[in-house]
């Protein structure tokens, strides 16, 4: 049979022998591994919209192919699946991968926080399929974890989600499910608080005849029999940037939290408090409220819509601007002497800009980030799709990609970034 990987970004060398690797110890082959190569399938020398993984020999894999496709909400980074046609998007995927370059010491809400909502998403398309957090990092990991990331990553490990890529202890408490909800509350409340003026993400049990002190250790519902009242929490935590319901590392942590009490057994009324959000803010396509209809959680003050959750989770990309940047950038890589020195192919995961040391930097967002928070769109950073390095000719090739039918735009776009 072959295996399939499909992403949604430019695949990895390193990230996808990561993913072979696990492959092969689930399924205990074993295999002859050379440099890898990302070659663009023809066909009567036109492209097919894939690729063919070169430099893995197993005899229980017959080839491996890499597919280009997006999601139709959020989307992991990688589906893996094994079997002998092109998957369909009814097929089940063995493994979900979410894939980061994103350490403690860049940043403690990106690294794990921002990542829980696309496997809350993901759990209700797959339940079953096996769920894993990829750390690339191109950076030292910390040495002691944040309260985050050991917060994060334990929602993580009590939603199932396997950690691959940083260090850790096996014994570490890092790595330990949740066991009940009372020992969850407990450790989200004792963490430390956030400068004054901020809005602390917490938890609050709101039934008048229950406190989180009566409750026994190994409880996992919150309800009482008697009467058959269910219990109520609540989770403060602001939800609005910029005008818009897009505060993404507090909406991974909501998310997280939600998913995490329905996982141990809570089946009351979550509600979430302080979010800053008004009716107008409240849109059905946001990812957000797609959890909130999966999770039943409520907003206070606010009505949330019923919305239909799409039955497919993903769908093959050939039209988007990304499948021309991404070909051009294997292209290059593998039948040239140049190489890229940045990424930013369209919906894919900003790269570092790679300088003529070896050393990984990010690239700035914004010209002026205050500016730009308080709402001047054109304080942003104007960067290229794709930055080549043309060894042979000493040239830097700046790439903006865009649709034949948005040219244009790509040319103005062009014009601001020599300015």
């Amino acid at each position: 049979m072959n295996l399939y990987i499909l992403t949604e970004d430019r695949a990895k060398e390193e990230v996808l022998l990561e993913i072979v690797k696990i492959f092969l110890r689930d399924r205990g082959y074993c295999a002859f591994v050379d440099s890898l190569k990302i070659i663009p399938v023809l066909q009567d020398s036109h492209f097919c919209f894939y690729y063919e993984i070169l430099g893995i020999a197993c005899k229980g894999i017959n080839r491996i192919y890499l597919k280009i496709v997006s999601g139709n909400s959020s989307f992991v980074d990688y589906l893996v699946f094994f079997q002998d046609k092109e998957p369909k998007e009814n097929d089940i995927p063995l493994y979900a991968i979410e894939e980061t370059k994103t350490d403690d010491s860049e940043s403690r809400n990106t690294g794990v926080y921002q990542r829980i909502t696309k496997f809350v998403y993901i759990s209700h398309f797959y339940p079953n399929t096996k769920k894993i957090m990829l750390y690339n990092l191109k950076v030292k990991q910390k040495e002691k974890s944040t309260q985050t990331s050991i917060f994060g990553t334990r929602i993580l490990r009590t939603l199932g989600v396997e950690i691959i890529g940083k260090n850790f202890n096996p014994n570490d408490k890092i790595l330990q499910p949740f066991r009940s909800i009372k020992e969850f509350i407990e450790s989200k409340n004792a963490m430390r608080k956030p400068p004054k003026g901020n809005v602390p993400i917490s938890i609050t049990i709101c039934d008048s005849e229950m406190s989180l002190d009566s409750i026994p250790q190994d409880t996992h519902i919150y309800t009482i029999s008697e009467n058959k009242k269910v219990s109520k929490i609540q989770i403060s935590a602001r939800l609005i940037k910029n005008n818009h319901l897009a505060h993404d590392p507090n909406i991974g942590a909501v998310s997280g939290i939600c998913a995490t009490l329905r996982k141990l057994g809570f089946i009351g009324k979550i509600e979430i408090i302080s979010h800053g959000l008004e009716q107008k803010h409240i849109g059905k396509n946001n990812k957000f409220i797609q959890v909130a209809n999966l999770l039943d959680i409520s907003l206070q003050g606010l009505e949330i819509p019923k919305i239909y959750i799409n039955k497919q989770y993903w769908h093959y990309e050939k039209s988007s601007e990304k499948i021309a940047t991404i070909f051009i950038h294997l292209i290059v890589t593998y039948f040239s002497k140049g190489y890229s020195i940045f990424e930013n192919h369209a919906g894919c995961e900003k790269g570092y800009f790679l300088t003529n040391n070896g050393e990984h930097i990010p690239l700035e967002k914004y010209t002026d980030k205050k500016a730009y928070k308080d709402g001047d769109k054109k304080a942003i950073a104007f960067i290229p799709d794709l930055i080549l390095l043309d060894i042979e000719h000493l040239e830097i090739i700046n790439i903006e990609g865009k649709k034949y039918e948005n040219r244009l735009q790509g040319l103005q776009s062009c014009k601001i970034m020599i300015l």
